[in-house]
């Protein structure tokens, strides 16, 4: 149960709302796992990929890497680093099975970014020029190659949205809906997720310090929110990623008037 702080910052809502709400993401996670299963089916058909194991720790490319493939993960949990101007690695995504890399090489001529591994998974190694000849022929790889672009301009445009409009405890709640739901869509646990980042990559990636990080985590603790494991913090239950939901949208500060 929420604490009653908690819930008097939400909008108010019925059991059946929130039992309707709840039926509909799921229904969305299963559509959406059906579809990334399809489009590896299709990959794996169409393109004949190279598979290669990555571990924890692996680069799969490095920034300035002459371009030449595109990556889709099979399996595991991968983040995209990039150097800041004053030598500091920025965390700028994160990519789950089913999601693509590489498409920052495509117009420079070499990746911008480095790709890493965050636990054992597979990847599927493309050469782009393979890929190109295929979706010349093949209408309905070219369409999944474009969804795959305009689905990583729509997680920028979220990312930086979450960044420029929430504040900071509901900005870590969206990060952690963001994984659940990564997870659910994939037919993976979700009740309790492993944040296999650090306290400070976290804030990296969201625009936040350690400090902050640590002292939101805590509230939403708090706040019932989430919980931590025995195991260590970074074990995170979420016992209803609906209430997250709802905490991060009654998080939004209302659109300004329009000026007369």
């Amino acid at each position: 149960m929420l604490n009653p702080a908690v819930s008097n910052a939400l909008p108010p809502v019925t059991a059946a709302a929130t039992a309707a709400r709840a039926t509909e993401r799921a229904a969305e996670h299963q559509r959406v796992g059906q579809e990334i299963a399809e489009v590896l089916r299709l990959v794996q058909e169409q393109l004949t990929p190279q598979r290669r194991i990555v571990r924890a720790g692996e680069t799969v490319y490095q920034a300035g890497d002459a371009f030449g493939n595109l990556y889709v993960l099979n399996s595991g949990l991968f983040k995209q680093i990039n150097l800041s101007a004053d030598g500091r690695e920025q965390v700028v995504a994160l990519k789950f099975r089913g999601d693509w890399m590489g498409f920052d090489g495509i117009a420079p001529g070499h990746y911008a970014c480095d790709a890493v591994a965050m636990d054992t998974g597979e990847v599927w190694v493309l050469r782009y020029d393979a890929v190109l000849a295929a979706c010349a022929t093949r209408p309905a790889l070219l369409r999944v190659l474009h969804e795959a672009m305009s689905r990583e301009i729509g997680r920028d445009r979220d990312s930086l949205m979450s960044v420029c409009s929430l504040p900071a405890d509901a900005r870590v709640a969206d990060f952690l809906r963001y994984w659940a739901d990564s997870l659910a869509k994939r037919g993976l646990r979700t009740d309790q997720i492993t944040l296999r980042m650090t306290r400070a990559e976290i804030g990296n990636y969201l625009g936040m310090t350690l400090e902050t990080v640590s002292r939101s985590l805590s509230r939403l603790a708090r706040q019932q929110l989430i919980r931590f494991t025995e195991k260590g913090r970074r074990d995170v239950q979420i016992p209803d990623v609906s209430a997250l939901v709802a905490y991060v949208q009654g998080s939004l500060a209302p659109a300004p008037a329009a000026l007369q």
